[in-house]
C-alpha cells in the first residue's frame, strides 16, 4: 500500500535538496508519494554568505528565535512519515529550519506523524540536534530517525574548506590541495542505503526499530572529541547568544565572538582534549557510552 511521505528541508548551496533526493529516491521507487517541500525565508541568507552577515545570525540560531517564512502550503494534511532535512548553524538548528518546526502549518501536520532528522554539516550535530528534539516534542511529533551525514575529513582541513566554500560558493580544492567541502559525493550517493533501511520500516510500521537499524548502519557516528568539544561549546555559544542579543550595538561583539571562535577551534580546543585524554577520559569509560548510546539514539532527557 502507498504511503504519503512529506520531504522538508532548507538549502543555500543544493547540498541539502541532493541529500534528500538520494535518500528519499527508494521510497519512490518502492511506489510511496514523497512530497518534497522546500522552504524560504522572508529575509533571504545569502550564499556565498560575507563574514559579517553569517556571524550576525549567530544569536538568533543559538536562541531558536523563528523568523518569518514564505507562505508554504503542503498538499495534505496528514503524512505517514515526515523528513526534515537541516544543517546545523553555529551548533543550532539553520533559523529556517527552526522556524519551520515553531511554524504553526508544520506543528499541525507534524503532530503524532513519525518523523526523521536528515541533516548535511560540516562533523558537529549533537547540540542542534537535541534542540530539534525539543521543538519536535513541543509539536507533538514522534522522532523515530536521525541521520548526520558530515565531512569525514580533518577536523582542521574542514574548518578550512567550510569557510572557503562559504564565503566563495565554489565546492572545489582549495588551492588544489585541499579536499573539497562538505558531505562527499559517494556519502551524499550512500543516504540511499538508509533510505531502504527507512522504507523497511514505513512497509511495517515498526517505527522503535529503526533508529537501532539506522546507528548500527553508522548514519550517525559520535565521535568523542567532536562530542566532548559540541558539549563545552555549546554552554558557551549560549552565554554569547544571550549578550549580544541585549546590545543595541552588535557588530562590535560579533567581531569578538569571531576571534574567540576561532581561538578555541585552534588553540583552546586541542589544549583541553589534551587534559581531558589524560586526567578524565581513561576514568570515565561507562559514561562515555552512555553519553555516545543517547546521543546516537531519539529519546530526549
Amino acid at each position: 500500500m502507498s504511503k504519503k511521505v512529506l520531504a522538508v528541508y532548507f538549502t543555500q548551496s543544493g547540498q541539502l535538496g541532493d541529500i534528500i533526493d538520494s535518500f528519499t529516491r527508494p521510497l519512490i521507487e518502492s511506489g510511496h508519494t514523497v512530497e518534497k517541500l522546500r522552504i524560504h525565508p522572508v529575509k533571504k541568507f545569502p550564499f556565498p554568505w560575507t563574514t559579517p552577515v553569517f556571524f550576525e545570525a549567530m544569536p538568533e540560531s543559538v536562541q531558536l528565535i523563528p523568523a518569518e517564512l514564505e507562505p508554504f502550503e503542503t498538499k495534505e494534511t496528514r503524512y505517514d512519515l515526515i523528513i526534515v532535512g537541516f544543517q546545523p548553524w553555529f551548533l543550532s538548528p539553520s533559523i529556517p529550519i527552526s522556524s519551520l518546526l515553531q511554524h504553526a502549518s508544520f506543528k499541525a501536520v507534524a503532530k503524532d506523524t513519525p518523523v526523521i532528522t536528515i541533516s548535511g554539516c560540516r562533523n558537529m550535530w549533537i547540540n542542534a540536534q537535541e534542540k530539534n528534539k525539543k521543538l519536535l516534542k513541543e509539536a507533538n511529533a514522534k522522532l523515530v530517525g536521525n541521520i548526520a551525514l558530515v565531512d569525514r575529513h580533518n577536523n582542521y582541513a574542514s574548518l578550512v574548506t567550510i569557510f572557503y566554500w562559504m564565503l566563495t560558493g565554489k565546492k572545489d580544492r582549495k588551492w588544489g590541495l585541499f579536499p573539497k567541502p562538505g558531505v562527499s559525493d559517494e556519502d551524499i550517493a550512500n543516504a540511499s542505503v538508509f533510505g531502504e533501511t527507512v522504507k523497511e520500516h514505513l512497509n511495517s510500521g515498526n517505527w522503535p526499530s529503526l533508529q537501532p537499524k539506522l546507528a548500527a548502519q553508522k548514519a550517525v557516528d559520535i565521535k568523542y572529541h567532536l562530542m566532548f568539544i559540541e558539549r563545552k561549546a555549546g554552554k558557551i555559544f549560549k552565554i554569547w547568544a544571550n549578550i549580544i542579543s541585549k546590545k543595541k550595538n552588535r557588530s562590535g561583539w560579533l567581531v569578538g565572538f569571531k576571534y574567540y571562535l576561532l581561538i578555541a577551534l585552534c588553540i583552546a580546543a586541542p589544549l583541553i582534549l589534551l587534559v581531558d585524554g589524560i586526567f578524565f577520559r581513561p576514568f570515565l569509560s561507562k559514561k562515555i557510552r552512555r553519553q555516545k548510546q543517547y546521543y546516537s539514539g531519539v529519546e530526549l532527557i
